[in-house]
């Protein structure tokens, strides 16, 4: 395993990666989005065990930082951020034939939102992504307004009310998706329940899209706990795609 490696892709102090690689070829490329609803008082130091894991099994990690509210972030700009995050990839010398984007929590929204993007003219994909795994994901976001998650942060990261009109940014809005999901979630999570995930998949499935539910035990970090049997699982299935 090499050193991580910081590589901004944009101006601003939020907009970088730290990308990590393995001995030897990688299988594919893992974005690694981490959550904190949105906001700039979370930043990727949650990601850096995952990334870590991820190395040691053999995969590069791009353990993606972008701007948050409090800083800069919120829609569009995040979802800039994360797009243009993505993109960079195609200048470092990288295989992205398999490329996964792995979010928790709010991160998981981004990495759901990541693999359909390019239907947006504001977001066409450079990079795209293949397959995604969303840790405790707010894939719906409608339903987490009305459910209050994260003290009004659904309000906050859009700068309104969720409805219609936000299909760009709102995975459950944007079924079918074009690439396998899995919903690795907690059932004990209290933070982002996991109706969240049961309703996005129930959905995904009858549109026709390939969309996995994978319920572990343990609470809202359980999935980022890289010692739980929940990481093993999301090891498991990435074992499966290279």
């Amino acid at each position: 395993m090499t050193d991580a490696r910081t590589i901004s892709y944009g101006d601003d102090p939020s907009q970088y990666g730290e990308l990590s690689l393995p001995d030897g070829t990688p299988r594919g490329v893992v974005v690694v989005i981490h959550g904190g609803f949105w906001k700039a008082e979370y930043d990727l130091s949650l990601g850096r065990p995952l990334a870590a894991s991820l190395v040691e099994q053999g995969w590069a990690a791009w353990n993606l930082e972008y701007r948050r509210v409090g800083g800069g972030g919120g829609t569009p700009a995040t979802l800039d951020d994360v797009a243009g995050g993505i993109d960079r990839l195609a200048h470092l010398d990288l295989d992205t034939s398999t490329l996964v984007t792995l979010g928790h929590s709010a991160g998981g929204h981004l990495a759901a939102w990541a693999a359909s993007r390019g239907r947006f003219e504001r977001w066409a994909s450079g990079v795209p992504v293949t397959h995604v795994i969303s840790q405790a994901g707010v894939l719906d976001l409608r339903t987490a307004y009305d459910e209050g998650l994260g003290g009004g942060a659904v309000e906050r990261f859009l700068g309104h009310a969720p409805g219609p009109g936000d299909v760009p940014v709102d995975p459950q809005q944007q079924l079918p998706l074009d690439v396998p999901l899995w919903c690795v979630h907690g059932r004990a999570d209290d933070i982002v329940p996991i109706s969240q995930s049961e309703g996005y998949v129930a959905a995904a499935t009858d549109a026709g899209a390939r969309a996995e539910l994978v319920a572990v035990d343990g609470d809202h970090f359980a999935v980022i706990d890289t010692g739980s049997d929940a990481w093993k699982q999301t090891l498991a299935i990435l074992d499966t795609l290279a």
